[in-house]
């Protein structure tokens, strides 16, 4: 049995290949080192954290001066992606994957709504991240 199974939980073998890629556009910068460092939810008053967007994808920033907030996608790296059923620490019973916000899941995907506080070169200073330092950033959308 895995060690890192909790009681309760239920893991599934991965399937041999993926069925999508995906580009990185860049990286989020953050005050949290580990993930047990990180909030459970962004907080829109949250410390000053930093998008910083790599140079190719830089033009397609154009636009976003203004907006007061930004839906983030970025992918959990560090994540295991095999429990189908999880014990949270918060909870006294099992969970399905799909029933909490748990960064494990099989595609670690996670959505921020941030505010925007500025765009200065390349990089957009934000707050209301709850990720660790260096996540791959997938995509910002603007929030309305």
């Amino acid at each position: 049995m895995d060690k890192d199974i909790r009681a309760g939980e239920i893991a599934a073998a991965l399937p041999q290949a993926f069925d999508a890629g995906l580009y990185f556009v860049g990286r989020l910068r953050t005050p949290w080192a580990t993930r047990a460092e990180c909030p459970h939810y962004g907080a829109l008053d949250g410390p000053l954290c930093r998008i910083e967007i790599d140079d190719r994808w830089r033009p397609a920033l154009l636009g976003l001066e203004g907006r007061e907030f930004l839906q983030v996608l970025y992918f959990m790296h560090q994540a295991r992606r095999d429990l189908l059923v999880q014990t949270p620490r918060t909870r006294a019973a099992p969970s399905g994957t799909f029933a909490i916000r748990s960064p494990v899941r099989p595609n670690p995907i996670a959505l921020s709504r941030v505010r925007l506080e500025k765009v200065e070169n390349g990089v957009l200073f934000v707050r209301g991240l709850d990720c660790i330092d260096g996540t791959p950033l997938v995509d910002i959308k603007p929030d309305r």
